[in-house]
């Protein structure tokens, strides 16, 4: 059995993401994330992160 979550909290998509609070919350509104609402909380699937993660522009090499 798969012990990961798949709803993440906002705390919790930072930490996975190692992108900050305002940097997720600013792809929320641009509507490159997509987050659900529970009651008062936020929940980002872990999947949802990582196709946002995946759609990031690739570094070039220097």
């Amino acid at each position: 059995m798969n012990d990961q979550k798949i709803g993440l909290t906002i705390e919790e998509a930072v930490d996975r993401s190692g992108i900050g609070r305002t940097k997720i919350f600013q792809a929320i509104k641009d509507g490159k994330l997509t987050a659900r609402k529970a009651g008062r909380r936020t929940i980002i699937l872990s999947e949802d992160l990582s196709n946002f993660l995946k759609s990031l522009p690739v570094r070039e090499a220097a």
